[in-house]
């Protein structure tokens, strides 16, 4: 980095810089843990000699600290995958049932949006659209932070609600669907073939935000890849060009992924994988009605404060979830399954 040329690549000056950033903050956390381990031997040595009960409390503190930022750490650690360091590029769609999945996707945008900002990530929306009587029916979100893509990876799939519908005069209950697609955003460098004679590029006018100019022109955008018959849009800026590129990332994203979902599925062939991998199946229930829980299906974690995670509280299943991948996706054990955050 001190090279007279190294700023000569801006963007790649800047990927480099990052990459130092992301070290320097890793051993710094291993740093922090030695130095609370020391002041636990010293706290120890103190109490020995003199049984000061402020000593006591202080050890029990620092005790405390250095648990959470363990387990902290282990988490950093388990974030080791190509692409876990990524932003994230976060879709959700509703599934049938019109008006109430919707609402059920509305809220859901609302839920990642809250967990982003208790993180300090930035969220841009990508693209919305807006659902005919309320809710939305689909919208796409880039959420930019340090292993973005990494900790939500766990949140793709099938998320369901039961609920007394507000949409109901009867006030009966109803099961509601919406499916959560996670991305890493790519670089430029990393290498996904793409044939401009694949693409059919369309522009339209925005219906989005942005005042007077993005209803008056052409700004948005929609790329059909041909092949694959994939179809990203974008209208969240108010350029046509910066559409276009926002569009090109989601993209690249969408293709690398289906490689290495096809990659995945000649893998289990080859090792004699009978069960295949089904769209659809739900990795979450959230029930408002009889009574109030959240449980993931893969981890076995419930979480009985409903309201508390649709504000944003996503750690506990992020956290289970990774630890959860990281044993090789076995069930979870007892003790996890019976974890309960009221």
């Amino acid at each position: 980095m001190g090279a007279p040329d190294f700023w000569s690549d801006p963007e790649r000056a800047q990927q480099i810089s990052a990459e130092a950033h992301a070290l320097r903050e890793t051993i710094e956390a291993y740093e922090d843990l030695v130095r609370k381990k020391d002041d636990i031997e010293a706290l120890l040595e103190l109490i020995k000699e003199e049984e000061d009960p402020e000593l006591v409390r202080e050890l029990e503190a620092t005790v405390k600290a250095l648990a959470g930022a363990l387990e902290a750490y282990e988490l950093e650690l388990m974030l080791s995958g190509p692409y876990d360091g990524k932003n994230a590029i976060l879709e959700i769609h509703p599934g049938a049932g019109g008006t109430e999945s919707q609402d059920w996707a509305s809220m859901l945008f609302r839920m990642y949006q809250r967990w982003a900002e208790d993180r300090g990530f930035k969220v841009e929306v990508l693209d919305l659209l807006p659902g005919e009587e309320a809710g939305i029916k689909s919208v796409s979100l880039l959420v930019k932070g340090k292993n973005a893509y990494g900790y939500l990876k766990g949140e793709k799939g099938v998320h369901r609600l039961v609920r007394i519908s507000p949409f109901d005069a009867s006030g009966r209950r109803h099961t509601s669907f919406a499916s959560v697609s996670v991305l890493p955003e790519i670089d430029e460098d990393v290498h996904v073939e793409i044939r401009d004679e694949d693409l059919r590029i369309d522009t339209y006018r925005s219906s989005g935000a942005g005042g007077q100019h993005v209803n008056m022109t052409d700004s948005a955008v929609r790329i059909t890849h041909l092949p694959t018959g994939i179809v990203v849009t974008c209208q969240s800026e108010r350029s046509q060009i910066q559409n276009r590129e926002r569009a090109m990332k989601i993209l690249r994203a969408r293709l690398l992924e289906r490689a290495l979902e096809e990659r995945e599925k000649e893998l289990k062939a080859l090792a004699g994988e009978q069960k295949e991998i089904a769209w659809g199946n739900q990795i979450r229930s959230y029930v408002f009605h009889p009574y109030s829980l959240v449980k993931d299906h893969r981890t076995g974690v419930e979480v009985g404060n409903v309201q508390a995670v649709m504000d944003g509280e996503l750690d506990p299943f992020i956290d289970a979830y990774l630890r959860w991948q990281a044993a090789g996706g076995r069930p979870a054990a007892p003790a996890e399954a019976a974890n309960q955050v009221e």
